[in-house]
Parts: structure tokens; C-alpha cells; sequence
């Protein structure tokens, strides 16, 4: 991606068995690769190293790390994998899953992109894949290196039309989204959210307000992190005091506070609802699953063991994979709880906008927007 464009109740939320693997590169689970599905066991290793929110963050790095175990399934391919808890763990975990003799490193993240960039130029024989990024240089530049695939989405177009349902769905005419940090990879949602708000505002003559982004500024609401959950509650309370009753977390293990947050609320006699990203939330937040409405969907998993698998069949190649509403590569999630409650125009309005945007007839931009 561009760089241009670019508790309490938590406990029940804390990300369970996260393990210390800081520069370790040992797996979650099993890393030995020995192929549990029908596949054939291979000699091809492909490794993953998360960003700081780790491999249970029920969010885009739990997403990879699926792919990768289905890989493994699917494919037989053996599998290593490293957990960063800090930015100063990426490089010593890309290094430790070289050293380890991985034909394939997938790193997870905008955050590791200057990371993979370093190591790709060192090991040119090695294969790396970068999720939501592109490769760059020391002073956050995208760099092409024939040995580096992107694998971008476009969120922004499935934002557009939670925006949509956000604003058709809110009782108090108030809605808000907010990041962990101000990168492209957060501000895509952001950006789509608040467009997809402002159509509906259009088609429908009223005035839905939306806090903690401003399209045009581009300046919002972040905690500056993915981790600390505490910040997420905190911030959609202040949210919900001002009114909102729909919130967009766009910041991986953070939003488990905006869960927390709105469970509470609801229990003092409000109505408050979330949006979740990356994965589908009611399904990875069970317990919460009655107050997510529904969730912006990047299928990275898919995209993940695809690339695997053109990689072990030696088709690798370094043009950017791009999710898009088409490919289905990005998406709006069931409404599982909420299917009753939302009403059937509002279903058929949403259907219409998403088929509006794979023809081309509206076009969802955004300044952080793969390339």
C-alpha cells in the first residue's frame, strides 16, 4: 500500500494463551508442519511473523496465522511461525524465520513493512509476502523488490457500505469510528465508514453525524496502539456520552474495549452496537456476538494460503494481490443476531450499493487505497 495514501469485563476478551515469543519464532500451536489434512506431507516451510497484537488478536493477524494453518492442512506444507509483542521484535523474527530455512516469510502488518524490506534485500533467494503493506525503506518508502508480494484490500469499499447500515440502523442519529494508530491500513476503513454514511445521508434527506473521523481533514480519534484495551473502552464511552450508539473500532485487540464498553452501556438501559473489522466478530467474540451488528471482513486467511500455494507450485510472483468487493477478497458480514432487526429495504439498498461498486457505477476512494 502506498505510504502516500497510507477492564471489568475484558477479561473475558483478554487475548487467552498469547505466548511469549518475542524473537523466539516458535509456533502457537504446531509448528512442525507435518500436514494434518489429506494433503501430502512437503518439504516446503512457510513462515509467519505477526505485529504486536499477536497471532489471538481476532483480528487480521489470527486471520493470517488461519491461512497459514490451513495451508499446512490443506497443502501439506511444513510451517514456523514468530509472535512480536513489540516493534523491536520484527527484525530479530524475520531473521530467526530465515535461519530456520523458510522458502515462503509472511509478515503481518503495515508495521512490519521497513522490517521486510531490510530482510528481503539481504536474502533475495528467500520469498516474502507482506499483509497490508508493501515493502519499504528506512524512510517508509515503498520499495518493489522482485521477492516481495503485497497483499493489499481495498477496505474501504466494504466500509462504505457499514457505513451505510450504520447510519440506517442508528436511533440516535450518531455514529463514530476510531483507529489504534493513524495508518493506512486504519484509515481505509475510517475513510469508507464515513462515506458510506454520508450516501446514506444523501439518498435519505437526513443527518447522520459521525464522530472520531474527519474524511476531509483526515484527522480522527486513535488510542496509539493495538494493544491497550483500556484506551478502547474509554474512548467509546466518551463516544457513547456524546451520543453514538454504533461504533467502529479499527484497532485489532483494542476493540475487545469498545465490546466491554458498549456491553455495559446496554446494561444501563442504552442501545449501543458494534462493527467489528478484519474477521467476522460474532463469530470471533461469541459472548459479544448480541451486540455486533455486523463486520467489515478482509479474507486474509484465503489470500494467505493462496499465496502459499502459487508459491510451493512455483508460480510466485511480486504483483500485488488486491481484495476487493469482486474478488471477494473484502466484504460486509452476516448480521447473525441483528438479522431480524435490520429491515429488508435497508438489506436490498446495501445489495444494490455493493453490486453499484463492482460495476464501477460508484466508486469508493479513499487516500489510503491500494495502489
Amino acid at each position: 500500500m502506498s505510504t502516500s495514501k497510507r477492564f471489568m469485563q475484558l477479561g473475558a476478551l483478554a487475548v487467552a494463551g498469547v505466548l511469549a515469543l518475542a524473537a523466539c519464532g516458535q509456533a502457537p500451536g504446531d509448528d512442525k508442519g507435518s500436514g494434518t489434512g489429506s494433503a501430502a506431507a512437503s518439504n516446503f516451510k512457510a513462515c509467519m511473523v505477526s505485529d504486536s497484537g499477536g497471532f489471538n488478536d481476532k483480528s487480521f493477524n489470527e486471520s493470517g496465522y488461519d491461512g497459514l494453518k490451513k495451508a499446512e492442512s490443506d497443502l501439506g506444507v511444513k510451517i514456523a511461525t514468530a509472535e512480536s509483542k513489540q516493534e523491536s521484535d520484527f527484525a530479530p523474527n524475520i531473521a530467526n524465520m530465515e535461519q530456520q530455512n523458510c522458502n515462503l516469510i509472511i509478515t503481518v502488518g503495515f508495521l512490519l513493512a521497513t522490517a521486510t524490506g531490510d530482510a528481503a534485500k539481504q536474502h533475495s533467494d528467500t520469498k516474502f509476502a507482506i499483509v497490508d503493506s508493501t515493502a519499504q525503506d528506512a524512510n517508509g518508502k515503498t520499495i518493489t523488490l522482485d521477492n516481495v508480494k503485497p497483499i493489499s484490500f481495498d477496505t474501504a469499499q466494504a466500509a462504505y457500505l457499514a457505513g451505510y447500515l450504520a447510519a440506517g440502523m442508528t436511533k440516535t442519529g450518531t455514529v463514530a469510528t476510531y483507529g489504534g494508530i493513524q495508518i493506512p491500513t486504519v484509515t481505509i476503513f475510517m475513510d469508507g465508514f464515513a462515506d458510506g454514511v454520508a450516501k446514506y445521508n444523501e439518498d435519505n434527506g437526513k443527518s447522520v453525524k459521525v464522530l472520531g473521523w474527519d474524511v476531509k481533514k483526515q484527522n480522527g480519534s486513535f488510542t496509539g496502539d493495538f494493544e491497550d484495551q483500556s484506551k478502547g473502552q474509554q474512548l467509546t464511552q466518551t463516544f457513547i456520552s456524546q451520543g453514538a450508539d454504533i461504533i467502529l473500532p479499527v484497532a485489532g485487540p483494542v476493540g475487545a474495549g469498545t465490546l466491554a464498553a458498549a456491553k455495559d452501556a446496554n446494561s444501563d438501559g442504552k442501545d449501543v452496537s458494534v462493527i467489528w473489522v478484519d474477521s467476522d466478530g460474532a463469530v470471533a467474540n461469541p459472548d459479544y456476538a448480541s451486540i455486533i451488528l455486523s463486520s467489515v471482513v478482509k479474507e486474509i486467511g484465503a489470500a494467505v494460503e493462496d499465496v502459499i500455494k502459487t508459491t510451493k507450485g512455483g508460480s510466485f510472483s511480486n504483483d500485488p494481490y488486491v481484495g476487493t468487493l469482486e474478488n471477494k477478497g473484502v466484504g460486509l458480514a452476516p448480521f447473525h443476531d441483528f438479522d431480524s432487526k435490520v429491515p429488508q429495504d435497508l438489506k436490498d439498498k446495501i445489495t444494490q450499493l455493493q453490486q453499484d461498486i463492482i460495476s464501477g457505477k460508484i466508486k469508493v476512494e479513499s487516500k489510503s487505497s491500494p495502489e
